[in-house]
């Protein structure tokens, strides 16, 4: 496999370390975040682009790491937005957790672009993508997540393709809930 060209839109707690993952890999990394790019990104040599639309002509590969639902669909379709930059052969990933959806029109909107869509989301929290330990639930066609999965492969450590676009976002719930009924069950057997 050739080395891909890496976009990394969301440079926040989780979005730093895992683009730092990707360029210690080797891979060239075009990156934006609206509170600018970390100093300690662009030492390691990514490059920073002025908007998502930047990144995604450079990028072959953009991953998208951002708050909520409306937060990715402003990078991905806003004016200046990843599908500005978008064609044939380039691959969106969210790894953002957003509703299930909203993740497939977005995965439609992308894919009518000629681009391909995946939905990651992640658990493990910064600690886990510092660590390069998250867990990726992944949600897209079979043949676009073995292309990314070496990528997946450098930001964390239980990767799962769960289904089409939206089943990696429908996961991230589920363990979301498992998690809330946990706490509430600790916290009710304390008391």
């Amino acid at each position: 496999m050739s080395i891909e060209r890496i976009g990394f839109i969301g440079l926040g707690i989780m979005g730093e370390p895992m683009a730092g993952h990707l360029l210690a890999a080797g891979h060239t990394a075009y990156l934006h975040s609206r509170s600018g790019v970390p100093a300690a990104l662009t030492a390691a040599g990514g490059q920073a682009c002025g908007s998502p639309a930047e990144v995604a002509r450079q990028a072959d590969i953009i991953f998208v790491m951002v708050p909520d639902t409306p937060d990715v669909e402003k990078v991905l379709f806003g004016a200046g937005g990843v599908a500005e930059g978008l064609s044939a052969g380039k691959v969106v990933v969210d790894m953002s957790s957003i509703s299930p959806v909203a993740t497939r029109d977005f995965a439609a909107r992308v894919e009518a672009a000629g681009a391909r869509y995946l939905d990651a989301p992640v658990s493990g929290g910064q600690v886990g993508a510092r660590n390069a330990a998250l867990t990726i639930m992944v949600g897209g066609p079979v043949e676009t997540f073995e292309r990314v999965l070496p990528l997946f492969q450098k930001m964390g450590k239980n990767i799962t393709l769960v289904g089409e676009n939206g089943a990696g976002q429908i996961t991230k719930v589920a363990n979301q809930i498992i998690v809330a009924l946990t706490i509430e069950a600790v916290g009710e057997a304390l008391v």
